[in-house]
């Protein structure tokens, strides 16, 4: 097949393509140029660099890479939206949207422009096709039914990210590292003699990197001072603005005299207070927690009501139950929830399958 990569200059990327390429297919690498807004976030986002890794990767492989322009597309649906969703007082996951609208939106029309049969990307995450019976309906464009499967490395599972992502996309693409713990892809690199084997995590916000989110929100959410209060009544100091605090983040400041630490508890936006208190208390657990604009991967609600549930990347799965509605879908969960954030997903498994997710509200 013709596949076209996308490589961002990491060992991940780097090592997808070198599998493919040693599978035999006809393999193009791609480089997305999202992000080259430096001097906003203080020279964080290196995109050159990055760029230039991809660019000695491709020469490793002998294979050609294209670079992709998608800074509009990033700007208006993952930088706006984070502006967006601060503003009203939700905590966005960009990870989750950038692969919607950049990563399996605009590069996969873009790779099949080229003549791409498939796309594949350095994702920790497996696909799985489930071919209907003879007789049973099905797609005229799809062969059956293609299902988000977690990848065998626990750790850097990313189907988190992932969990709104269609069935044509789906069926479009592949993980080739899924089956692959980080270790393993590492002594591939090195086996691979890939200049990019000992090259470090990339971290922060997807193509933006390590920033000061509070410093980032600044440039158009304006401060809006308030009082810090504690769950018992004590003023114990003066916030910057609640768009830039979320539920059950620890911060520096504590009640009089010593003590523990606080954690944010809630944000009352009539009074303008952050509500503070200690780590264990009460009001930081829910069991019930209401989801909206749920995205099934396989395109109908499942007839399972039991499942575990996942509310921040890397987490426990968590046991519970849902409740489906006509707009939301309530999830029950076995054991209480701490510092449920608004605006984040909320993504349901059934055993290694990824079934979908919806946001927080």
């Amino acid at each position: 097949m013709k596949i076209v990569v996308a490589m961002s200059g990491g060992v991940d990327s780097s090592v997808a393509a070198a599998i493919l390429v040693r599978q035999g297919h006809e393999v193009v690498g791609a480089f997305m140029k999202n992000w080259t807004d430096t001097k906003d976030v203080q020279g964080v986002c290196d995109w050159k660099n990055d760029k230039r890794d991809a660019e000695r990767v491709a020469a490793k492989l002998g294979i050609p890479l294209v670079v992709m322009d998608f800074q509009k597309e990033y700007r208006n649906g993952v930088v706006d939206y984070m502006f967006r969703e601060y503003r009203a007082g939700r905590t966005p996951n960009p990870d989750v949207v950038c692969n919607t609208t950049v990563k399996f939106g605009p590069f996969l029309t873009a790779a099949k422009k080229l003549g791409a049969d498939k796309i594949a990307t350095g994702h920790y995450a497996r696909v799985s096709l489930r071919v209907p019976r003879s007789g049973a309906k099905q797609s005229r464009q799809l062969k059956g039914v293609y299902h988000l499967m977690r990848a065998k490395d626990e750790n850097k599972d990313q189907t988190y990210f992932l969990h709104q992502l269609s069935q044509a996309q789906l069926a479009h693409t592949l993980f080739p590292i899924g089956d692959y713990t980080k270790p393993q892809v590492r002594a591939l690199a090195r086996k691979f003699g890939l200049p990019t084997a000992e090259r470090a995590e990339s971290m922060g916000v997807c193509f933006i990197g390590e920033i000061n989110m509070k410093d980032f929100l600044k440039q158009k959410i304006k401060p809006k001072p308030g009082k810090i209060i504690t769950t018992s009544g004590e003023i114990v100091g003066e916030h910057e603005g609640l768009v830039y605090y979320t539920i059950g983040q620890r911060h520096g400041f504590a009640q009089r005299g010593g003590g523990k630490p606080l954690y944010v508890v809630a944000k009352d936006f009539k009074k303008n207070e952050l509500l503070v208190g200690p780590e264990n208390d009460l009001r930081l657990f829910t069991q019930e927690i209401t989801v909206e604009d749920v995205h099934w991967i396989a395109g109908e609600v499942p007839s399972v009501i039991a499942m575990t549930a996942r509310f921040r990347h890397r987490q426990e799965l968590q046991p519970c139950e849902i409740k489906n509605g006509k707009s939301k879908t309530i999830i029950i969960c076995a054991e209480p929830q701490k510092a449920i954030t608004p605006g984040q997903f909320a993504v349901l498994y059934r055993g290694d399958e990824c079934l979908g997710g919806g946001v927080i509200k």
